[in-house]
């Protein structure tokens, strides 16, 4: 079993900043790619930034220049800084691991629950 818990949403002000963590626990053998997905009230979730196990990274159009993804492959936690925020990041992010190789030769895809960010004056 795998498990991602995210942590770090919060009410933020209009061009405030939040970091998010997601940190992953259970039977891993190793996470090759880690995304951060939003998902805006009465919207579908798409992909904002992800970052594979070598630490290339790539963001979504609407986040670039503001929003850095990061992880930290010995403490299994992938992080999201956002700055400069906007009315228009207020959603719930979700943490995703695909794939996870786990330690019994599984292959998996794992979500986490997800963190409310509400960005508003």
């Amino acid at each position: 079993q795998v498990q991602l818990v995210e942590s770090g949403g919060a009410l933020v002000q209009p061009g405030g900043s939040l970091r998010l963590s997601c940190k992953a626990s259970g039977s891993i053998y190793s996470i090759e790619g880690t995304g951060w997905y939003h998902q805006a009230p009465g919207k579908q979730r798409e992909l904002v930034a992800s970052i594979t196990s070598g630490f290339r990274s790539t963001y979504a159009d609407s986040v670039k220049g503001r929003f850095t993804i990061s992880r930290d492959n010995a403490k299994n936690t992938v992080y999201l800084q956002m700055n400069s925020l906007k009315p228009e990041d207020t959603g719930v992010y979700y943490c995703n691991a695909n794939p996870v190789f786990t330690t019994d030769l599984r292959r998996l895809e794992v979500w986490g629950q997800g963190t409310l960010v509400t960005v508003s004056s």
